[in-house]
């Protein structure tokens, strides 16, 4: 009896000593109070409790440099950018939809079977390509021109003079000036083709349109229309009306030789320069020539368009529309609106060829990883997403005619200081491309995914930083390159963002393949191409004109100039020669004689039966090579010398040309 009494109160010690839990509910009145501070602690705690600001300390200890008001403006932007607790997810809402979404429920309920649709889509492919070929094929036959030959086909850059001084010394490598010439056929819209660094003309500068030099008089629009040598072909051709901007055409030109007095007009939406002296070749356009060819790119272009159309309100498939839609439009550019240059088909097909397989794996890379397949995903609404997503695509694959409007060139700061209105142009796109961007991170925070998105955007950006700072390179923003930095930014399924990354995918296809993958930096050189270099310009002194009169017929005119500038610390000139322009053609090329005796002046003389003015320009010549050329100094036809302006006028035009001089005399012969 009494060791149980002992026992029994041993227990109980042990059990309130032990963790009552596994006896006494937590909830019960006796449960012991476990969270309960001490004495000690509260009288420990009896501090006034500590300033919001003093505890946010303790998370920026790292950057106590930053200032408090920055650090909790950032707390304050993140915590906007993490969006709702419950994110949205935008999905468009078809307006209609048994009507939209009928072409492709027909498929699948007529056609249940996968490999059955596979083998419909495969014959689709096979009528698409077949269709396209065969009217490719009938727009490359031309009729032959009696008397002269088939027709040649030629770039909208062709021209009889070879750019800069290719034709010699005298254009002696241009010969023969007249009696000769070759039936031609031009393709469209080489009203678009400009030149964009500005050409000399004798004392004027033409950029930014095409070069077109003389034409027909304007008190008779009868008469015979006249071009100087170095004017585009088929730019001419649309001025003299002989062929259409918008299909192209064909016809016959003639060399005429020396021709004076070319005149100025505008015609059919080209306005040419004029001319008011002599130039040793000149050409002509035969009348009443009967040929036919017909530039194919707007057929070709409506039957990709048709098809892919059908295509997209019938495929439901995201991967499977964009990767159809992506390589038909990719050939149609490629073909047709968008060519690069070539001289035969075969070496089109190698040019596109070649840039379609790496262009693929881009393609890839944006659907999967830049957020196309999120766009698409789901997709109901087809006649939507046909209507905004391809046709954006093709306006942005169309991107030389759709924004041809707009007056930039070439996004660089030489084009944008020099061309009228880009300044201007570039303002308005960037406010539109601002407010585009403010709506479109609205809406990913809505969806809770903006944090990610600034991220990579700010991947992007210190990429950009970083290519701005290499030394000897610059960047270059291609059509590719302006689709892949924004694309990221239309993964949303809205109907702005279906409008948004189809006219970007259509950039990046017409970019790819008229232009291939250029590099994003460039040299000075290369970004340069025909502008000056701003080499040191010939010093010529006050020039010696002697008139004629009852005892001298001839008249001249005697130049001479200051030395050469010398290499820093040494007697040795840079220069070894002087090379003069007369009239756009190079007329002089002297050499200094080895430092022993130099040749200082040259003299230049005019027969009496030439009542012109006279243009010169000066350049100084490193063996072979010339550098930049003077502007043009005037000697009028009364004998008066105009001095040059300061400043450099264009050394060398390189025409961007598909047929060059060698292979049109080929032909011609």
């Amino acid at each position: 009896m009494g060791e149980n009494q002992v026992n029994s109160t041993t227990q109980t010690i042990d059990v309130e000593n032990s963790d009552a839990s596994a006896t006494v509910h937590a909830d019960h009145p006796d449960a012991p109070i476990r969270d309960a501070p001490r004495i000690a602690d509260l009288e420990e705690d009896n501090s006034p409790p500590t300033p919001r600001f003093i505890q946010d300390e303790g998370s920026w200890k790292r950057f106590k440099w930053v200032p408090y008001p920055v650090r909790r403006w950032i707390k304050v932007s993140v915590k906007w950018s993490q969006g709702s607790p419950v994110p949205r997810r935008y999905r468009i809402q078809p307006i209609l939809p048994a009507v939209q979404q009928y072409p492709a429920v027909f498929i699948e309920r007529r056609v249940p079977k996968k490999l059955h649709r596979a083998l419909i889509v495969l014959g689709y492919y096979i009528v698409w390509i077949a269709t396209f070929a065969m009217v490719m094929r009938n727009g490359q036959n031309s009729s032959e021109v009696p008397g002269w030959g088939n027709l040649v086909k030629i770039g909208c850059g062709s021209t009889y003079w070879l750019s800069g001084n290719g034709c010699g010394l005298n254009g002696i490598d241009c010969r023969p000036f007249d009696d000769g010439g070759f039936a031609f056929r031009c393709p469209a819209n080489c009203v678009a083709y400009h030149v964009l660094n500005p050409h000399a003309v004798g004392d004027q500068e033409v950029v930014y349109k095409p070069l077109v030099v003389g034409g027909a008089p304007a008190s008779g629009d009868d008469q015979t229309a006249i071009y100087r040598g170095d004017s585009f072909i088929c730019g001419s051709a649309i001025h003299a009306g002989l062929i259409s901007n918008t299909n192209g055409g064909c016809g016959v030109v003639r060399l005429i030789g020396r021709q004076v007095n070319f005149n100025g007009t505008s015609r059919n939406g080209i306005s040419s320069v004029g001319f008011d002296s002599y130039f040793p070749l000149s050409y002509t356009f035969e009348e009443r020539i009967e040929c036919e060819a017909r530039d194919p790119r707007w057929s070709l272009l409506s039957i990709s368009v048709v098809f892919s159309t059908v295509f997209s309100l019938f495929v439901s498939s995201p991967a499977l529309f964009f990767f159809t839609v992506f390589s038909g439009m990719y050939w149609t550019v490629g073909l047709a609106t968008d060519t690069p240059n070539y001289t035969t088909i075969a070496g089109l097909f190698q040019t596109e060829i070649g840039r379609y397989l790496p262009a693929m794996f881009v393609a890839w890379v944006m659907y999967d990883k830049m957020g196309i397949r999120h766009t698409l995903k789901g997709m109901t609404a087809h006649i939507e997403k046909t209507v905004l997503w391809l046709g954006g695509a093709w306006v942005g694959a169309l991107t030389n005619y759709t924004f041809d409007f707009i007056p930039i060139q070439r996004l660089t700061a030489h084009d944008l200081n020099q061309q009228p209105g880009a300044q201007a142009a570039l303002a308005i796109i960037i406010i539109v491309l601002v407010v585009i961007a403010a709506f479109q991170i609205w809406l990913f925070r809505q969806e809770g995914r903006l944090i990610s998105h600034l991220k990579l955007y700010a991947m992007f950006i210190l990429g950009l930083v970083i290519c701005l700072t290499l030394p000897s390179l610059n960047l270059r923003i291609h059509h590719y390159i302006l689709a892949l930095l924004l694309l990221p930014g239309t993964s949303l399924q809205t109907r702005p963002s279906l409008l948004y990354q189809g006219i970007l995918i259509g950039l990046f296809v017409n970019g790819i393949a008229r232009w291939g993958f250029d590099p994003i930096l460039q040299t000075a050189y290369s970004l340069r191409g025909d502008a000056p270099t701003m080499s040191p310009l010939p010093d010529i002194l006050n020039p010696e004109i002697s008139l004629a009169d009852e005892g001298n017929g001839t008249s001249s005119i005697t130049f001479s100039w200051a030395a050469p500038p010398a290499m820093d610390g040494t007697a040795v000139s840079l220069y070894d020669g002087i090379s003069v322009l007369v009239n756009d053609v190079e007329r002089f090329r002297e050499y200094f004689d080895d430092g022993l005796k130099e040749k200082t002046n040259i003299t230049w003389f005019r027969d009496p039966s030439v009542k012109l003015n006279e243009y010169f320009r000066f350049a100084w010549m490193q063996g072979s090579s010339t550098w930049d050329y003077t502007k043009a100094g005037k000697w009028d036809s009364e004998g008066k010398w105009t001095e040059m302006k300061p400043g450099p006028s264009l050394k060398v035009r390189e025409w961007d040309m598909e047929m060059d001089m060698g292979e049109l005399r080929k032909r011609q012969r």
